[in-house]
């Protein structure tokens, strides 16, 4: 069985079966999105149908929704999706106060999906006060959606300074310079630039050099305990498969799943 391969490392403990769920749709057909504005409203009056040509079921996706995604995204990278790495992060303060942004998925392993930030930043203290978050990839071209929500864990510092190597150095000095999510001043960024750029004995428009990966810069996990798939379809009746972790207590080696056909 011929696999497809991702930029990330390998997940050998994926195997697609026969089956499942991986016809590479044609982009929907785009159309101008219609609206209507007055001085004080803006009011979207038309959108894109979906079309897609395929339909999913939970007896034709894959058992495990880490293999699903697998395949899915594979399919969006060979389809020419634009950037299908980024994806919603939404976090949410102890007492509940919601807040998103888009980052960059960097890894899928078989406990679940990492992303590299600044640990002092918004997201990261949210993180830590609240250890759950959502993640949303939509593939526009593909009519496809996939929805996460799970626990969260940091990755190892063994796992954070591997990745942080592989950067260009440009972002790397970068991750020194910003503290990020802090109000600062129109200056401040590149005065700080400036001053690790000298720190580490990089210059501007160097390609290379020994820059290491600071304390307070690594990787979180959102370990899913759901995941949904959505593909698009005429008039709003999207195709919608759940998967829901059976034993949230159980080891993340072999999670089980239930998984269900929800109402568009």
């Amino acid at each position: 069985m011929s696999r497809i391969f991702i930029q990330f490392p390998p997940l050998s403990f994926l195997a697609r079966p026969r089956g499942a769920a991986s016809l590479i749709p044609k982009p929907p057909a785009m159309d101008f999105v219609g609206v209507a504005e007055t001085t004080d409203t803006l009011r979207v009056r038309s959108h894109v149908q979906y079309n897609t040509p395929d339909h999913i079921t939970p007896t034709n996706l894959h058992r495990s929704p880490l293999e699903q995604f697998h395949i899915w995204f594979n399919e969006a990278r060979i389809a020419g999706v634009t950037e299908p790495e980024a994806m919603s992060l939404s976090t949410a303060t102890a007492s509940g106060i919601p807040s998103s942004r888009m980052v960059l998925f960097k890894q899928l392993d078989k406990h679940g999906f990492v992303f590299y930030t600044n640990y002092t930043s918004r997201k990261s203290k949210e993180l830590q006060e609240n250890p759950h978050a959502a993640l949303l990839f939509f593939w526009r071209e593909m009519s496809r959606q996939v929805r996460i929500v799970g626990r969260v864990e940091k990755v190892s510092k063994e796992e954070n300074e591997a990745y942080f190597k592989s950067r260009p150095v440009g972002s790397q000095v970068g991750a020194w310079a910003s503290k990020q999510s802090s109000v600062i001043e129109e200056d401040a960024l590149a005065s700080r630039l400036k001053k690790f750029r000298e720190r580490f004995g990089v210059t501007e428009d160097a390609s290379e050099g020994d820059v290491p990966a600071p304390e307070f810069w690594g990787g979180w996990r959102v370990i899913p305990d759901e995941m949904e798939f959505w593909l698009g379809k005429p008039s709003r009746l999207h195709d919608r498969i759940r998967y829901v972790r059976v034993d949230r207590s159980a080891s993340d080696e072999e999670p089980r799943w239930k998984v269900d056909r929800l109402s568009p």
